[in-house]
């Protein structure tokens, strides 16, 4: 017979006291359960994916002593799937004129690029109230403004570590290329080049022959195109295990399948917090959750404005006639990365809440687009089908900082589609403050009071 769930909150109470507590085995006999492991740390990183344990390389190697908690296996969330561009060519939000309308007109297409499933929900209803606020021109400028330097930054700090650290991530700079097909949407495209020239991104506008003379996998039909010469692109799930080599490496720890599961508050900061590995406390701890940090920060009293972003990718093995260059199936919203060891297909979003469904209609679209495109939609192997929750801001801008109220929290999570692409930046930025540097970019643009 299960446990309700006050007796089980008793347990927990009484094991993180370090008592022993008693259940009862499948035959009703009392058994004994050892008392709960207890853990010590400077610096405790909720999250093993890409942004802790980028935040875990920078801290290692300013001196601090660093243990990483992941209710997972490592890189196991959004982290692992994801099309791995890393791309300042995003550093416009989602948030601009025009988009709610066609959000709405998609409403009701469960294969749209972009889809909020219909439901009942306050806290999706409060976001997207936010999210609608900020769909003009002032805080779109304002925000590329902002995201422009972080990502040409971390770009360039990635590029850095891979050389550095040795990191076998298939690493490249290989720029990305935008292609559309429907002369109308590429004429109406002239704002984009504007908005990145503003901010020094630099973007060229090519023709149809251009670009499919530049990719020859690409189908005929192109009517033009951008390419972005300062993006790049890895592998993202051999980028985080060779992050976190690095950290198990320099000395830092690694905790998998240890999920939080409540916080104890003392004067103002985290004294302690219960996981599913025993009990821990921290000089620091680092929010880096992802997707999941919103309903864990409410323990807290915290309300962090984030909603899952659900994503889908497909893994082939490698095509005889293959992308040379991370490519944008720009009507569709599909990237398609290919490497050395794969190809994939990706993007859409879909908010759903924590829907834990493989969408096999979100698939097919990715396939469809992949077959209108590309001379060859996939190689001969189907490694993977994925989806993944990223965790989205309505003014796309990542929550970075300490936290009013609890001196020893710092937030590092809503960084949306660009997780791997800020991750470097966001380590350095979390070292650079928990060591008290001043930080190499102003924080104020992304603390948690901006909501507030």
């Amino acid at each position: 017979m299960p446990l309700r769930a006050a007796r089980l909150r008793q347990m927990l109470t009484v094991a993180a006291n370090g008592s022993i507590c008693r259940t009862a085995d499948q035959a009703g006999k009392p058994v004994e359960s050892p008392p709960m492991q207890k853990h010590d740390s400077d610096v405790l990183i909720l999250g093993g994916g890409v942004i802790g344990l980028a935040c875990a390389r920078y801290l290692l190697g300013a001196g601090r002593q660093v243990t990483i908690l992941d209710q997972g296996s490592v890189g196991c969330g959004s982290s692992h799937g994801n099309c791995g561009t890393l791309t300042p060519s995003h550093a416009m939000p989602l948030a601009m004129p025009g988009v709610i309308g066609t959000a709405l007109r998609w409403l009701f297409r469960k294969d749209a690029p972009l889809r909020i499933k219909p439901r009942l929900d306050p806290e999706l209803i409060r976001w997207m109230l936010s999210f609608t606020g900020r769909c003009n021109w002032k805080d779109f400028s304002a925000t590329t403004r902002v995201k422009a330097p972080f990502l040409v930054g971390s770009v360039e700090m990635i590029a850095d570590l891979v050389e550095r650290d040795g990191l076998s991530c298939e690493f490249s700079r290989s720029g990305t290329l935008y292609a559309y097909r429907d002369a109308a949407g590429f004429a109406k495209s002239d704002w984009m080049p504007r908005a990145l020239g503003e901010v020094g991104i630099a973007v060229e506008r090519l023709d149809g022959r251009q670009i499919e003379a530049m990719e020859p996998a690409l189908k005929p039909g192109v009517v033009g195109g951008y390419l972005n010469p300062g993006d790049a692109c890895l592998r993202p799930d051999r980028y985080v295990s060779e992050l976190a080599r690095i950290v198990r490496e320099r000395g830092g720890e690694i905790i998998e399948r240890a999920r939080v599961e409540s916080f104890e508050l003392k004067q103002g900061r985290i004294a302690a917090l219960t996981s599913t590995a025993g009990v821990h406390a921290a000089r620091e701890v680092v929010f880096a959750l992802g997707a999941w940090s919103a309903p864990l920060a409410r323990q807290l009293g915290l309300r962090l404005p984030i909603q899952p972003g659900k994503g889908y990718s497909i893994t082939y093995s490698r095509p005889a006639n293959c992308p040379r260059i991370p490519l944008v199936l720009k009507e569709e919203s599909v990237c398609v990365t290919a490497w050395g060891s794969g190809f994939r297909l990706g993007s859409t979003m879909e908010f759903a809440g924590y829907d834990a469904s493989l969408n096999r209609i979100r698939l097919d679209a990715l396939r469809r687009a992949a077959v209108n495109g590309l001379h060859e939609p996939g190689g001969a192997q189907l490694v993977e089908e994925w989806y993944g929750w990223r965790p989205m801001t309505p003014d796309d801008l990542p929550i970075l900082g300490r936290v009013p109220g609890i001196s020893n929290l710092c937030m590092a999570t809503g960084h949306g589609m660009l997780g791997v692409s800020m991750s470097a930046m966001t380590g350095l930025l979390v070292s650079e403050l928990l060591c008290g540097k001043p930080t190499s970019l102003d924080l104020a643009p992304y603390a948690l009071q901006r909501f507030h």
